[in-house]
């Protein structure tokens, strides 16, 4: 036991190897929540453009229908669910941060990559949360003198939140989780820091072992703080 203790001290200590992993949670936390805030924006607009009424060709044939904001909001979903997170991280890494902006920190361009992709699937969840509410609720809103907008950010959007909140909590661990790709655009999060332990000391298990717990309390830790929030939102009602 002595001998396993000197060796965690050898693996994690020496030379302040253990900085690489402090290093590392700070990139993956920090990529997380610019992610999560970029998602919800943006998942919100996204949702209300499928969900928009807009029909600018209502008076020709054929197209009486035809709602380009909500074929645009769809297409978006369509394609950013339809392609590897991995892909999409490679092209904005490649291809859009180039040039002018080769210099761009590569915590911001996976925060832009991850946010944009869990967007995607932020919209569908917001979006199913709203039309399973009681369409009785937007009458009743309208009714009251509310225009659309404000039906929605007053009363419709809150109300779904609340349904949704767990969705949304298995979707942003899940982001957490994701961002453990960011090794391929030379971003050090926790994997990666594990992998310069490993390639330093030539232990395998033990880098691994501790990012697997960090990740463990990591997603423990925001699990327990979102439950707070939804038992205070059912509380609030």
């Amino acid at each position: 036991m002595t001998e396993y203790l000197e060796l965690l001290k050898e693996v994690f200590i020496a030379n302040h190897r253990y900085m690489y992993m402090v290093k590392g949670l700070l990139f993956s936390i920090g990529t997380t929540l610019f992610a999560t805030l970029i998602g919800i924006v943006l998942g919100i607009l996204i949702a209300l453009m499928q969900l928009s009424h807009i029909y600018p060709l209502k008076n020709i044939k054929g197209f009486e229908t035809f709602n380009p904001i909500s074929k645009l909001a769809f297409g978006y979903v369509n394609l950013i669910r339809g392609t590897p997170a991995v892909v999409q991280l490679m092209i904005w890494a490649n291809v859009v941060f180039v040039g002018a902006l080769r210099n761009t920190p590569i915590l911001i361009i996976s925060a832009i990559a991850f946010g944009i992709n869990s967007a995607a699937y932020v919209a569908e969840i917001i979006r199913a949360g709203i039309e399973g509410l009681d369409k009785g609720q937007m009458e009743a809103s309208r009714a009251l003198g509310l225009n659309y907008v404000l039906s929605m950010k007053e009363i419709i959007i809150p109300q779904a939140i609340k349904n949704i909140l767990p969705a949304l909590v298995s979707e942003f661990i899940a982001l957490l989780k994701e961002t453990s790709i960011v090794g391929f655009i030379g971003g050090v999060d926790l994997l990666r820091s594990a992998n310069i332990i490993t390639s330093q000391t030539y232990r395998g298990v033990e880098p691994l072992i501790a990012v697997g717990i960090i990740y463990l309390i990591l997603t423990s830790i925001f699990a327990m703080f979102m439950r707070k929030v939804e038992k205070g939102l059912k509380q609030g009602d």
